[in-house]
């Protein structure tokens, strides 16, 4: 089936400027989003295996047999040789414009490219080729930079280009215009008016995906629904019906025969006994901000992070009782600065609270919460606990450590 992708016209929010030591206190730094465009004749056969390039921005790790796949935002996937993980190794690069989320089984890569979905046969890492493209089977929602503070203008020819995602870089401007960004309209308020066990091998992705296969299903969220795929003859996926699932769709987690989907409001629970048709169980509201879920047992882990565009003016961890599937409730919440992903390994659970740095705590007694380690001086963004090893993406790095008896230790760091 057909999905529409709806661009926003573009409106001049700021143009360039200077300053000198007269203006000190009229100016500061800001974080600036500019518009990435292709053409559409481009962007078809745009897919390419090229070889290592440093990182843009790093994104979501999925990580699959000896190999992590690190998102570089809307550009492509970074790989990475892992199978000595205290010396990680780049060995390539797979540029997918407009790519934000990937996921892995049975040697076969599944990417979204703004509206379609790319199959990659990786099971020669040396040689690895694009199989399938499944055109406008997704809804191709570019995902807004909510911690900017400018929108940069650019003249696109919607004719003949597409936005596919952002650039954001630090720029000096005047407070006043800081101030002042809100009433200029156009491009600013129009975005926030809008606003289980087989026999296969599945890689394994963090708690910000959007991307999750379960069997033979793989399950794509966009802001509003459940995109389904047949993945059964892994080369030729088949586009299923979609579900509606809500508004303000964030992340996908899956435990047992359940999706748990963080959004913006809430936590909704689906249903998949029915692979085909997920069905909607019960939903754990929060009020407004940014949040990833992910699930241990009879509770479900949330952070909410609030601030800029995310709604909330508080942080924190919720952990959510489960044990009636149909009546999720709050157990207790826990403040935290700003978080981003978390994960779990047997009792250790691992919170990535943005500048604060990793976080790692004893959750044997959910209510009584014991920190064990804090690493500090590090932007974190995503984890994924392995068997041996804990992976941890931060600003253009990744982490690793190994698992101690009462913490984390760090046993190696790759400059992306």
């Amino acid at each position: 089936m057909r999905k529409e992708f709806f661009t926003l016209s573009l409106v001049v929010v700021l143009g360039f400027v200077s300053c000198d030591k007269t203006d000190e206190g009229k100016y500061a730094d800001y974080l600036v989003a500019r518009p990435l465009t292709m053409l559409k004749s481009e962007f078809k056969n745009s897919v390419e295996v090229m070889a290592p390039i440093p990182v843009r921005e790093s994104g979501k790790i999925y990580a699959y047999k000896d190999y992590i796949f690190i998102n570089d935002k809307n550009t492509g996937v970074h790989v990475v040789d892992n199978s000595n993980p205290a010396a990680p190794t780049k060995i390539a690069f797979i540029k997918i414009p407009a790519n934000v989320d990937i996921s892995v089984k049975d040697d076969f890569l599944f990417a979204d490219s703004l509206t379609d979905l790319i199959v990659l046969d990786i099971s020669d890492i040396n040689n690895i080729r694009q199989v399938k493209r499944l055109e406008d089977v997704l809804y191709g929602d570019v995902v807004w930079p909510m911690e900017v503070d400018f929108f940069e203008n650019k003249e696109i020819d919607f004719n003949n280009e597409i936005l596919i995602g952002w650039e954001t870089v630090t720029e000096r401007r005047p407070i006043a215009d800081y101030e002042n960004r809100f009433n200029n309209g156009g491009i600013f308020n129009e975005a926030l008016a809008d606003a289980s066990a087989t026999n296969s091998t599945t890689g394994q992705g963090g708690s910000m995906a959007r991307f999750k296969i379960v069997a033979d299903y793989l399950y794509a969220v966009d802001r509003h629904n459940i995109n389904i795929f047949d993945i059964a003859d892994l080369e030729n996926p088949k586009d299923l019906e979609d579900v509606f699932a809500g508004f303000d769709i964030e992340t996908i987690f899956n435990s047992e025969q359940y999706l748990f989907l963080g959004s913006m409001s809430g936590m909704f629970i689906y249903d998949i006994s029915s692979p085909a048709t997920p069905t909607f169980v019960s939903e754990f509201q929060h009020g407004t901000a940014c949040d990833p879920v992910v699930v241990d047992g009879d509770y479900a882990f949330v952070t909410l992070r609030g601030g800029s565009f995310c709604g909330a003016t508080e942080s924190g961890l919720f952990i959510v009782d489960i044990s009636n599937i149909t009546n999720p409730t709050l157990k207790i919440s826990y403040p935290l600065d700003g978080p981003y992903g978390l994960g779990i390994k047997a009792e250790k659970l691992f919170v990535c609270d943005g500048d604060s740095g990793l976080k790692v705590f004893d959750k044997t007694d959910v209510e009584h919460l014991v920190p064990l380690n804090q690493f500090k001086d590090i932007k974190t963004f995503d984890v994924i606990p392995l068997e041996n090893t804990l992976l941890m993406v931060g600003q253009e790095a990744l982490y690793q450590y190994q698992y101690l008896d009462n913490g984390i230790e760090l046993i190696s760091t790759l400059q992306l």
